[in-house]
C-alpha cells in the first residue's frame, strides 16, 4: 500500500517523520506497550525510532503493507501507531496491529485509526483482515468490536513472550462486505457500578480474584460438578480471572463476584454461560464461601443476574443443574423463581469411572411475572 495521509475520526494516519523520535521513545518505553508488543528493543532508544522512520516502516509500504503515524490533526503531535502487514496476496488478506501512547488514551484513538486504516486496507484491494489480541488485552478487544472485527477463534501459543515462553491470541476478523459498525455484543457491559440491590452487588471477576475464587472452585459441592470431577489447579483458577474480561467480550460467559454492600467483602461467585446463543438459552452457576450462607445473599445475587440476563441481554431461557444430593443451590434457584425439570441419568462423569445424575432447573421470563 502507498503511504498516504489518511482522515479518520478524531486522528490523522501520515507517514512518520524525524519529528517523531521523541514521542516514539517515549512511548516504545511505556510498560503497557511493553507488556503486549514483545518484539520492541529493551530499551527502545532514539537510535531505534530513527531505524523505524528510515528503514522499518517503509520497508513494510515496500512489501505492500503500511505502517502510519496516528496523529492529532490540530497538533501532528504522534498518538499511536497502526499498521497492515503479513500480506496474503493470493488471499487478499493482511493483518492489521495498533499501539496507542499513554498521553493519548480514553480518546478512542485506536479505534477510529483501527476504521479509517481498514477502510482504506479495503478500497485498495484487501478482502479480509486479520486482527490478534493477547488474551488479557481486553483493551485492544474493545478497540477490534468497536472496529467492527468478529471474534474467530484462538492461536494457540501463537506469541513468544519477553523472557521465555509462549502465550495463545486471539483472533478477530473483518471482511470487506460485512456490515458497517461494531460488532455486536452477546455478554454487554454491566452498568456502572455493577448491579446491586442494596445489600449485595455484583461485578465483574478480575485478576484480584483469584484467592476467593480458589476457594469457592475448590469446595467439594463445587468439584462435584466439574468435569472431570476434580479440584482444579491454581494455575488454572488464576488464568481464569486474568481472561475473565476477554471471555466476557468474546460473549462466552459473565463471570461475577458477590459483594456483601454493607462490608464491602466479596464471598460468591456466580456465573452466566451463554450456551446456545442461536435459541436464546443460558447457564446460571453460582457458589458462595461456607461461612456466607444462610443469609439470603446468593439469593439476592441470582435474582440480580436473572434481571440482566433477561432484561439487558435478551436471553429466553436460564437452566442451572446440580447433584440431586446437593440441596442447598436447588434451594437458592427455587427461591429465585426456577422450577425443576427433571433429572439427567448420568449425565456428569463421577469418580473410577462412573456416572452421576444431574438435576436441572429452568427460568423462563414469564415465570417471574
Amino acid at each position: 500500500m502507498e503511504p498516504r495521509v489518511i482522515e479518520g475520526d478524531g486522528v490523522r494516519l501520515r507517514p512518520y517523520r524525524d519529528t517523531d523520535v521523541a514521542d516514539l521513545v517515549a512511548a516504545c518505553n511505556d510498560p503497557l506497550i511493553r507488556r503486549f508488543l514483545g518484539g520492541l528493543p529493551s530499551p527502545y532508544t532514539e537510535a531505534d525510532a530513527r531505524r523505524w522512520i528510515t528503514e522499518s516502516a517503509p520497508a513494510a509500504a515496500a512489501g505492500g503493507g503500511t505502517a502510519y503515524a496516528v496523529t492529532d490533526p490540530d497538533s501532528d503531535r504522534l498518538l499511536g501507531a497502526v499498521g497492515v502487514d503479513r500480506l496474503v496476496p493470493m488471499r487478499r488478506q493482511g493483518e492489521i496491529g495498533y499501539w496507542v501512547a499513554p498521553w493519548a488514551r480514553g480518546r478512542g484513538v485506536a479505534t477510529a485509526a483501527t476504521r479509517a486504516l481498514t477502510g482504506h486496507a479495503f478500497a485498495t484491494g484487501l478482502v479480509r483482515l486479520e486482527l490478534l489480541t493477547e488474551e488479557e488485552n481486553a483493551a485492544s478487544q474493545r478497540v477490534a468490536l468497536a472496529a467492527g472485527y468478529r471474534h474467530e477463534g484462538v492461536r494457540r501459543a501463537a506469541a513468544a513472550q519477553r523472557g521465555g515462553g509462549r502465550s495463545d491470541l486471539i483472533a478477530w476478523v473483518r471482511l470487506a462486505d460485512d456490515p458497517p459498525g461494531p460488532t455486536p455484543r452477546l455478554l454487554p457491559d454491566l452498568p456502572p457500578g455493577g448491579l446491586t440491590d442494596g445489600v449485595v452487588a455484583l461485578r465483574p471477576t478480575g485478576p484480584d480474584d483469584v484467592d476467593l475464587m480458589y476457594r469457592l472452585h475448590t469446595r467439594p459441592e463445587v468439584v462435584a460438578n466439574r468435569v472431570p470431577p476434580e479440584p482444579p489447579p491454581r494455575w488454572e483458577v488464576d488464568r481464569r480471572c486474568r481472561v475473565a474480561a476477554s471471555n466476557w467480550l468474546v460473549g462466552t460467559v459473565a463471570d461475577l463476584v458477590v459483594v456483601d454492600v454493607a462490608s464491602g467483602e466479596a464471598g460468591g461467585g456466580l456465573a452466566l454461560r451463554y450456551d446456545e446463543p442461536r435459541t436464546g438459552q443460558a447457564m446460571l452457576g453460582a457458589s458462595m464461601l461456607p461461612e456466607w450462607r444462610g443469609r439470603g445473599l446468593l439469593t439476592r445475587g441470582v435474582r440480580l443476574l436473572v434481571d440482566w440476563a433477561f432484561g439487558t441481554v435478551g436471553v429466553a431461557r436460564l437452566w442451572a443443574g446440580c447433584r440431586p444430593e446437593n440441596v442447598a443451590p436447588q434451594r437458592v434457584l427455587e427461591k429465585a423463581g426456577f422450577r425443576r425439570e427433571g433429572i439427567q441419568r448420568g449425565r456428569l462423569p463421577g469418580p473410577d469411572g462412573t456416572r452421576v445424575d444431574s438435576v436441572i432447573y429452568a427460568l423462563l421470563p414469564g415465570d417471574l411475572s
